[in-house]
């Protein structure tokens, strides 16, 4: 359950209970959170473990230099470091930080890997049961893993054939495809939740996370199907926040270790995960001449140029392209 925020004292004396705090107070997604307490642990053990308030502008500056220059990071790192930073002094501690004149990473764009169709299938075709169908709406709704993982009951619209994605990535909703060739087996699927959540009730459990507003605003809602998880974990746990016992959803590793052993077992050669299969969810839309601004909106992305790096790997397969050797030259006159 390393997806659930952790309980903090109304007083919290620590300062990185202090900082969920802060982080809490505005909003912000869990995701968020962790990748900001972890910059700000980060930074403080970088500078011999001291309190951050004792710091400032110039510490700053030598810790975005130092992953650059020392740690050789990417430049979407660097500035993950850099937004943590700045939330930390100029949102939490209220003090500026000023213009930093820190060296920028530099490193040349790669293109993500994306499957052909061919490819895509042949990974799905070694997968089984849960495993296969999740990675089948990586690929057939353009989802990310966390976000698969996490579908609740409710979030599945067999009617309009369209899937609600809670809390993605900046903690925006959004809504995405449904493939039609996967409502059968959705369906099977919330039958052995609803049989499951019906034994767990039984047996004195049932009742899943739900965020805190939520649970205080629904109080009832926690037991019922709807806001059950699409797939449930094997075994109940322990919720770290609340102490009580619940059935959370599949765990993210054991996803990615089925789909490396699957990607193997295919045959693929170059570097590739779960994420790949979202990377060819937006590769085919763009073949297929969708436009890109609604791709944009299917994937969440904030910004267009996020979404144009599709464009670019549809630009640049070299199947697209036709060998002058391969093109039928008999219509070319040549020369006497």
């Amino acid at each position: 359950m390393d997806d659930i925020r952790p309980h903090l004292p109304e007083q919290p004396d620590r300062f990185v209970d202090q900082l969920r705090q802060s982080i809490r107070r505005r909003g912000l997604s869990f995701a968020t959170e962790k990748t900001y307490v972890h910059w700000a642990l980060r930074f403080i053990r970088q500078q011999g473990v001291r309190h951050p308030n004792t710091m400032g502008p110039a510490e700053v500056t030598a810790f975005l230099t130092h992953l650059a220059e020392h740690r050789h990071c990417a430049p979407a790192t660097q500035r993950t470091a850099l937004n943590a930073l700045v939330f930390l002094y100029e949102k939490h501690f209220e003090q500026s930080l000023g213009e930093l004149n820190f060296h920028y990473a530099r490193r040349s764009p790669r293109m993500p890997t994306a499957f052909s169709h061919c490819e895509a299938q042949a990974v799905l075709a070694e997968l089984k049961d849960a495993d296969h169908l999740i990675a089948s709406l990586l690929y057939g709704s353009g989802l990310r893993l966390a976000e698969a993982i996490a579908l609740r009951v409710k979030d599945l619209d067999f009617a309009a054939l369209q899937i609600t994605v809670r809390g993605g990535k900046g903690g925006n909703e959004r809504f995405t495809l449904l493939p039609s060739s996967l409502t059968e087996t959705l369906q099977r699927q919330i039958r052995r939740v609803a049989s499951l959540h019906q034994y767990d009730l039984d047996s004195g459990y049932g009742e899943v996370y739900l965020p805190d507003a939520l649970a205080e605003k629904y109080p009832s809602a926690a037991k019922s199907l709807a806001w059950q998880f699409v797939f449930p974990s094997r075994d109940i746990g322990m919720d770290p926040r609340s102490g009580v016992l619940r059935r959370h959803h599949r765990h993210h590793s054991s996803v990615q270790r089925a789909v490396a052993r699957a990607i193997r077992a295919s045959g693929f050669s170059r570097r590739a995960s779960c994420h790949t299969f979202r990377h060819s969810f937006a590769t085919r839309l763009i073949e297929t001449g969708y436009d890109i601004k609604l791709v944009q909106s299917l994937l969440g992305h904030r910004d267009i140029r996020t979404t144009e790096v599709y464009l670019h790997i549809v630009k640049n397969r070299a199947g697209s392209i036709v060998s002058p050797l391969d093109r039928n030259l008999s219509h070319v006159a040549t020369a006497g």
